[in-house]
């Protein structure tokens, strides 16, 4: 396979198993936070609940985009997978996954809904800063810290929006419902009878698309998982999207080189202009190679991923300095060079891709991992947040809040964590019942605590295990 040496293609072999493994833990881990409401108002029998969630987060995968799958890609600078052996980039692979594994089984064992986002991207985090300080970094930091900041913003402001909109969707439920309804919605479920129609309908159709949109977002993280391996290990084979001719490349090119000459340096700053001198080596460096006559319209293995960090480059440090307003470019030439640096019609549509065959493992892995191990979680979400039991408008509420928190999130491409969307949505929704007493300070106190060290624990297991798999590869 890929024309690898054994002992290079077992190793391969089993980074891609162990994805698999995280994905898997990830799909029993994160079930809960779909099929919780369903269970505890008998809209659903548990087996059909968790079947069901399998099946629409299987979906979420497939048809959910890579958007959020390159943001986790990308989180680390390219120049790590190229400067470092293939064994050191095994050891970034295994180290990333095992300590992204650990964690999430030991929050899984203790019943607390940890964030698996966060544990991928701390895994991730751990490995780029354990890398700054390895002797093979010549270029300084091991982290694309603007990526980083990115990510952050989503993952801390997600938990407190989905609280705020629980509230906020219990206040209108109360006041727009009249009295006869208010009094069925807001009831608890009595034991072993299902909802009337209506509400299971309801109630049904949130936890559907809690689980398509957990897939959409939570499955393209496996998504990038696989490529990172993929290009560290074998980025002959994967650090470029093959199928697309190396020519079209060369036209863009050739129109970015006109349109960034037409910038006036003198009005840029000393960042910017170096910025702007990075862009034009690059082209100049591609457009040598993609020059030399090209066999099956595929450029050599052996430049593929200096090609991969070419357009990476182009694009960043064309972002920056359109970002820095100091450009001066029409309209037209603005928008060009937008859709070049980010655009999936632009040249980042040669870098950012995934295979079907990547697509496909990581659905069925997620969905598989989605039909186990759910029910220690669906306890302490369903009976552990709040003092009361789950009542049909405080599931809907905290449902409808996870889905449209996380269908938009997947759509800008941001990563958030459907654990603690979910779990704030509870909290919100018990909150707007009876007020902060409603809520149990002990669960919230665990949860607030796995929620804070989820990040610094796993960026010192990930780095810690880096420098050992270093040593010991």
């Amino acid at each position: 396979m890929f024309g690898l040496e054994t002992d290079i293609f077992l190793l391969l072999a089993f980074s891609l198993l162990a994805a698999c493994a995280f994905e898997f833990v990830n799909g029993f881990h994160d079930t809960a936070n779909a099929v919780a409401t369903v269970i505890y108002t008998n809209s659903l029998k548990p087996n059909i609940a968790v079947m069901w969630s399998g099946f629409c987060n299987f979906l979420g995968v497939f048809f959910g985009g890579i958007a959020v799958a390159m943001g986790i890609v990308n989180l680390l600078p390219v120049e790590l997978l190229i400067d470092q052996n293939v064994y050191h980039s095994v050891a970034m692979v295994f180290s990333l996954l095992f300590s992204a594994i650990i964690w999430n089984l030991g929050t899984w064992w203790f019943g607390l809904p940890s964030s698996s986002s966060h544990t991928l991207i701390g895994s991730i985090l751990g490995v780029g800063l354990a890398f700054t300080f390895m002797p093979e970094n010549t270029h300084g930091a091991g982290v694309n810290w603007s990526k980083a900041q990115e990510l952050f913003t989503s993952l801390l402001t997600s938990p407190i929006f989905g609280f705020a909109l629980a509230i906020i969707i219990m206040f209108i439920l109360r006041r727009a419902l009249s009295k006869p309804l208010r009094d069925v919605v807001f009831s608890e479920p009595q034991k072993n009878t299902p909802p009337p129609i209506w509400i299971r309908v309801i109630l049904v159709t949130t936890c559907t698309l809690v689980s398509f949109f957990h897939g959409s977002n939570d499955g393209q993280k496996g998504v990038g998982l696989v490529m990172l391996i993929l290009i560290g290990i074998v980025p002959a084979h994967f650090a470029l999207d093959n199928s697309i001719n190396p020519v079209e490349m060369k036209t863009e090119l050739v129109r970015i080189d006109e349109t960034i000459g037409r910038i006036d340096t003198l009005g840029l700053s000393a960042s910017d202009r170096e910025h702007w001198h990075t862009i034009k080596e690059e082209i100049a460096l591609l457009t040598v190679q993609l020059n030399k006559p090209l066999v099956d319209n595929k450029l050599p293995k052996e430049v593929r991923m200096n090609a991969r960090k070419s357009l990476l480059l182009i694009s960043r440090n064309t972002k920056t300095i359109l970002e820095n307003g100091d450009a001066n470019l029409n309209s037209a030439d603005t928008a060009f060079l937008k859709g070049q640096a980010g655009g999936e019609k632009g040249i980042r549509r040669f870098t950012d891709y995934a295979p079907d065959w990547v697509i496909l493992m990581i659905s069925l892995s997620l969905g598989l991992g989605t039909m186990v191990g759910w029910k220690r979680i669906v306890v302490t979400i369903g009976e552990k947040i709040g003092k009361q039991h789950l009542t049909y408008a405080q599931g809907a509420s905290a449902e409808l809040v996870a889905a449209s928190t996380i269908g938009v999130s997947s759509y800008l491409g941001l990563p958030v964590s459907t654990t603690h969307v979910l779990s704030s949505g509870i909290a919100g929704s018990m909150v707007a019942s009876k007020g902060v007493k409603n809520l149990q300070a002990g669960t919230i106190r665990n949860i607030v605590i796995a929620w804070v060290l989820t990040l610094p624990v796993t960026m010192f297991l990930s780095g810690t295990l880096y420098a050992f798999f270093r040593w010991i590869l």
